[in-house]
């Protein structure tokens, strides 16, 4: 049986997509590390997730996130293939927003994270998905080419994920409202 220690990387280097060594600290490297990062904080917020809907939505969430990173790993020079991250896959994430846009409830007001497990660990997958956002976004203004479904694909998802959490603690009961209820508050807009 082989090893998944490799040793490769012990002087800080490792292979991209197509055999190229690049730094650990690789822009490329950078935002790929972060789109797993994210994925695993979806796999601790879909265990902590009792809402199958949500939960299942994460799951083919994470499947995606795979997708993302293995399109960020490809350098320029080595991208033969059409993205799999498409306008489609962006429009499924918006139809979520706006469907969950409409339950009672959820557009009240900021929320302050921690008043559920789940909603916390959905609070914590969204600033990270904001960090990746901010890698693919350096990654691209460094002038390597970069999907422009995926910087879509991010914002939109970073979205998703609030609601995510707003909607498990409407489901539960919690009130994570930022404000005190005697701050008469409008709704937020989707302009927020």
């Amino acid at each position: 049986m082989s090893s998944i220690s490799t040793t490769r990387g012990d002087a800080g280097q490792t292979t991209l997509a197509g055999g190229d060594a690049v730094s650990k600290s690789d822009l490329r490297i950078e935002a790929c590390g972060a789109v797993d990062e994210l994925g695993a904080h979806l796999g601790v917020a879909r265990a902590w997730c009792a809402e199958g809907e949500i939960a299942e939505s994460l799951k083919q969430l994470q499947r995606e996130l795979f997708t993302v990173a293995g399109e960020l790993a490809v350098p320029n020079h080595r991208k033969k293939n059409a993205s799999k991250i498409t306008q489609d896959t962006v429009d499924h994430l918006t139809v979520q927003v706006q469907q969950i846009e409409k339950i009672e409830g959820i557009l009240l007001d900021w929320a302050i994270a921690g008043e559920h497990p789940a909603s916390a660990a959905l609070d914590v997958a969204r600033t990270v998905c904001r960090r990746a956002e901010r890698q693919v976004v350096k990654l691209h203004e460094s002038g390597e080419s970069v999907n422009p479904h995926l910087l879509v694909y991010l914002n939109r998802l970073s979205d998703l994920l609030w609601l995510f959490g707003r909607w498990v603690e409407v489901w539960v009961g919690a009130d994570a409202r930022l404000r005190e209820e005697t701050h008469k508050t409008t709704p937020w807009s989707k302009a927020w």
